[in-house]
């Protein structure tokens, strides 16, 4: 290690602005490296792993929920904000993998979900055994339930998994889950739980945490009146902005001027990013510096592959993140979604939650253009003003593990949804660390969620050092982003080629991407990065290509 740690100084602590082009690697812990061999990823895992993240290039790692959890939702459901799962580690390993971390000149990133908690947290548990009208349950959602012994919901709505959005709980009363029932909504009208959450910053922070990602940043703050609207109220209502009864309503600024306070009593600054899916003209308060900072852009992620869609995201990103006086962010996979080289092998339009009932034979997918055409993405993407972020083991070219046998399925959206969604376990399946030995390296014993085959031929030391692989190709392009990247602008060059999309950055690099079943002509300069193969002086269909002027290259 101490080899790798000479190759690359340790980034200045005071820098305050790291995270404007960060490029921030996604970590699951439970499915990225097992140490033990109980089939459950954790913390020394990952820890043993920071070579491989500093020999990748990346800024920073995003640590998904590691927190004591019964699992109903992949570790979303927290039972204690403010400690280690026995499964996933302790604390003092906690510290070790900050220390090793920083060491190799990579901030971190940790989870915070605030809009439930657990129904194993000590409050909800002491709410549920307080009774109606407790000074307890106002920490949670609670309602008394509609009839005359409360036995009928206070509404109608419907969770974000599937099902009644309201659960019994035997005396009347109903709390409101907007995830799994498992996931009581907090109150975050009570100086309680907000105090809770200020306390919980501070503890991460005080343990080296450089930044956050709020968890469905848009929730939090809700206004339930006496008499709730039904969900056929909600979906027929033109509602004015901030005004939905649970989801992004104004108030949540308030919350989130408070956290600002806390970050900013840091030095340097933490950092944070609101998972926020609202309406684009919504985001910008979100990531401003009062708040947040910094909120996802999903709309890549949404995005067919197209020229004249990606050039319109990238438009309306940059000029949404200069009104929020913030840097934008770029995102092709993560944990809820299926893996883009598998979202790209798939006909545009195809139904993915159809796809995954299939196990993936309906339509076939044409693997080797989904990873011609991830790689091309990837490429345009890190070229971009703003910060990437990355999905474990995108940088090996995983596909969607599709066909999961359904008595393996994880997902709470499995059962919910009654059989008719598969979930999100088929990008969460541990990685393969090597080609050979028990869960293709993942650790010593088996791996939560079971592995193909074929992850044998993808696994990271059959790539390590082979030219062409995808993760040589991605060591290449974040390196070669590293020396290049500087002010947030870019410039778009007119009267490209149909199905192309080109623009130069300060500093004199250019970035072209052809979306285009045709090869184009290949511009001027010194070519520093491919996606793919070029031809003498062509640029194949699904490829990117940087290009840095000859003015631009370092003297030797």
């Amino acid at each position: 290690m101490s080899h790798l740690l000479e190759e690359r100084p340790t980034a200045p602590a005071t820098d305050a602005t790291w995270w404007r082009q960060a490029v921030v690697y996604q970590v699951y812990p439970r499915s990225f490296a097992d140490s033990d061999g109980d089939g459950i990823g954790d913390l020394p895992g990952i820890t043993a792993r920071v070579p491989h993240l500093r020999r990748l290039g990346v800024d920073a790692v995003w640590l998904s929920p590691f927190y004591p959890s019964a699992l109903a939702d992949g570790g979303y459901d927290v039972d204690d904000h403010r400690a280690v799962d026995p499964r996933i580690g302790t604390l003092a390993q906690f510290d070790d993998l900050v220390t090793a971390l920083h060491a190799a000149g990579i901030r971190l990133v940790v989870d915070i979900v605030p809009n439930h908690s657990s129904d194993r947290h000590r409050w909800f548990q002491a709410a549920l055994a307080a009774g109606p009208g407790s000074p307890e349950r106002e920490r949670y959602v609670f309602r008394r339930g509609l009839g005359v012994d409360g036995e009928r919901p206070p509404s109608d709505w419907t969770s974000v998994f599937g099902g009644p959005a309201w659960e019994p709980v035997g005396d009347g009363d109903w709390y409101l889950h907007l995830f799994a029932p498992e996931q009581p909504d907090w109150n975050w009208d009570h100086p309680d739980v907000r105090a809770d959450h200020l306390e919980t910053l501070r503890f991460w922070a005080d343990r080296g945490v450089d930044g956050f990602r709020i968890d469905v940043a848009n929730a939090l703050t809700k206004h339930l009146p006496a008499t709730l609207p039904s969900a056929e109220e909600l979906r027929a209502a033109d509602l004015p902005d901030g005004a939905h009864p649970y989801f992004d309503r104004d108030e949540v600024h308030e919350v989130y001027a408070a956290w600002r306070e806390v970050f900013d009593s840091y030095d340097p600054p933490r950092t944070a990013v609101a998972e926020a899916w609202v309406p684009a003209h919504r985001r910008a308060r979100y990531a401003s510096p009062l708040g947040l900072g910094q909120a996802f852009n999903f709309d890549l992620l949404l995005a067919r592959f197209d020229a004249a869609t990606y050039r319109t995201v990238v438009e309306e990103n940059l000029r949404f993140a200069r009104d929020a006086e913030s840097s934008s962010t770029w995102v092709l996979s993560n944990h809820d979604v299926v893996r883009h080289a598998s979202r790209f092998a798939l006909p545009p339009g195809t139904d993915e939650k159809a796809w995954l009932l299939s196990d993936g034979h309906d339509p076939e997918p044409d693997v080797a253009g989904g990873l011609r055409r991830a790689r091309a993405a990837t490429a345009f993407v890190l070229a971009l003003p703003g910060s990437a972020y990355l999905y474990q083991g995108e940088e090996l070219g995983l596909p969607e593990v599709a066909d999961l046998a359904r008595a393996d399925l994880q997902d709470p959206t499995w059962l919910r949804s009654g059989g008719t969604e598969k979930g999100r376990d088929g990008c969460r399946v541990p990685l393969p660390w090597s080609a050979e030995g028990p869960s293709h390296g993942f650790g010593p014993g088996g791996s939560h969620l079971p592995q193909p085959s074929w992850f044998a031929d993808v696994a990271a030391d059959r790539q390590d050092g082979t030219p062409g692989s995808t993760l040589e190709f991605y060591r290449t392009a974040l390196a070669v982003r590293r020396r290049l990247q500087t002010v947030e602008e870019l410039s778009w060059v007119e009267g490209t080629p149909e199905g192309v999309v080109q623009f130069t950055r300060p500093g004199g690099w250019t970035c072209l991407t052809n979306f285009g079943p045709d090869p184009v002509p290949l511009p001027a300069g010194q070519v520093v990065l491919c996606s793919g193969e070029l031809g003498s002086d062509l640029v194949p269909a699904d490829t990117t290509v940087w290009l840095e002027d000859e003015a631009g290259r370092p003297s030797a």
